[in-house]
């Protein structure tokens, strides 16, 4: 009766195993210098790093998210940068992500794990600057 209850308790922390897998490193289709390394973090959360090549110099962004929706600070090599995250994952293979910026809205971000887990898609809509339409992108990452 311990190991049930011992069993029920560690699979309620736990992701579902039929959930799909998230983690992993991913490169860029549309940004060549970019790779992005999603871990597992806490109870159901991810810590995600990004890699930017830039000339000789390599930036590390990275955040811890519950993935509840809640904001996480975005750290550039290992500082706070003014830029929160709030990703929300609305299932297994989508989440939406609201990005501020010194406490301002910032852009909106969709993204989908696509069925086979090898490729993640993520449709980026920032804010329109000076009254100009906003100018929506989307992104394509493969698992490497």
């Amino acid at each position: 009766m311990k190991t049930l209850a011992a069993l029920v308790v560690c699979l309620a922390f736990a992701q579902p195993l039929w959930a799909a897998d998230w983690t992993g490193t991913w490169t860029s289709k549309s940004h060549p210098g970019i790779t992005m390394t999603i871990e597992p973090y806490g109870a159901g959360g991810s810590r995600i790093t990004y890699h930017i090549k830039m000339d000789s110099k390599v930036i590390v962004m990275s955040m811890e998210s519950a993935l509840n929706g809640s904001e996480a600070t975005v750290m550039f090599d290992g500082k706070p940068s003014g830029e929160t995250m709030a990703i929300k994952r609305l299932d297994d293979r989508h989440t939406y992500t609201v990005i501020k910026m010194n406490g301002q809205p910032f852009g909106t971000s969709k993204s989908e794990l696509s069925a086979d887990g090898k490729t993640l898609i993520s449709e980026n809509d920032p804010p329109s600057v000076a009254g100009a339409p906003s100018v929506k992108t989307t992104e394509i990452w493969d698992r490497k």
